[in-house]
């Protein structure tokens, strides 16, 4: 770990998140070469935090191993310039396993993930994360989304044993649960929007107090997402607009065209822009040619 708490708070509380996909090669393993040539390039722009194996990194498709190998990279080509953040999750015993060795390997921080399949009660959950937490001397972010949604009392019960936690992430999209959070916990934790494509929600954090978010499409469009972040904080409300209508309605418009294209369409568009990662690994899919190049005349739009 590099970066202290506080300066990982700082770091994930105010400016652009990235998340780069993982670099597969063309019988689907690890391509460590094309993923260090990516990493340099993300941190060649204005980003705070780089969020390694992620949901757009695909960490539920990759084995510990191959985790602890991405983690070590991304931990080595950065080299101390901006904070690590990997991911753990699926269950308890995993999500230690997962956090110690990104704690191994030198990560500042984790992105708890929820728990695998089943739906569970707040006290569960709690315990759930309270568990992983107390298992690492990392940060913590935790991701609020899917079946591991906590309301405002769990997440101050949380907050309140668990020191390393210094972060939550909105994966759901539902500002008024997300506003009593933030007005019930305050700035004991940073809040990070993360919702797929989160731009579309950007406005709205904003309105609440969430400064951030993580940006997917920045992995194949990051000129635009940087300018686009940066003149929603200025509150340049007809750049916001116009890029909003130009590129990200009809960006999630193709995105919801199949479950999974929120990972899915970010490999093809970084496939487009001359920036490959082989292909996503099942249960996901590519989009058809028909759908690339509608994101390739999205893109060409934008730049």
């Amino acid at each position: 770990m590099t970066f202290s708490r506080e300066a990982v708070t700082k770091a994930i509380g105010d400016g652009l998140l990235s998340f780069p996909i993982t670099d597969f090669d063309s019988q689907g393993r690890f391509d460590e070469a094309s993923y260090r040539k990516r990493l340099e390039w993300f941190i060649s722009h204005e980003i705070s935090a780089v969020f390694v194996a992620g949901g757009t990194g695909e960490f539920f498709n990759l084995s510990l191993e191959e985790y602890r190998e991405i983690v070590r990279v991304a931990v080595e080509v950065i080299d101390g310039r901006l904070p690590v953040i990997a991911s753990a999750g699926l269950s308890v015993e995993t999500g230690k396993a997962f956090a110690k060795a990104a704690e191994e390997v030198g990560a500042d921080g984790i992105l708890l993930m929820p728990p695998y399949l089943t739906e569970c009660p707040q006290d569960g959950l709690v315990e759930y994360a309270r568990q992983i937490c107390d298992a690492t001397a990392v940060n913590v972010i935790y991701y609020n989304r899917g079946n591991g949604i906590l309301n405002a009392s769990s997440v101050q019960q949380l907050a309140d044993h668990c020191p390393n936690l210094v972060g939550l992430k909105d994966g759901k999209g539902d500002i008024q649960a997300l506003n009593k959070i933030v007005k019930t916990v305050g700035d004991r934790l940073v809040y990070i929007g993360g919702v797929p494509t989160a731009e579309i929600f950007a406005e709205a954090y904003v309105s609440i107090g969430v400064n951030t978010y993580s940006s997917a499409v920045f992995n194949f469009v990051p000129e635009m997402a940087v300018k686009f972040y940066k003149e929603l904080r200025k509150g340049n409300k007809e750049v916001v607009k116009q890029i909003t209508n130009d590129f990200f309605i009809p960006f999630v418009d193709l995105r919801d065209r199949k479950a999974g294209y929120a990972v899915s369409l970010i490999k093809a568009g970084a496939d487009i822009v001359g920036r490959p990662a082989g292909s996503v690994r099942a249960p996901l899919v590519m989009p058809t040619q028909e759908e690339c190049q509608a994101l390739k005349k999205l893109i060409e739009r934008v730049k």
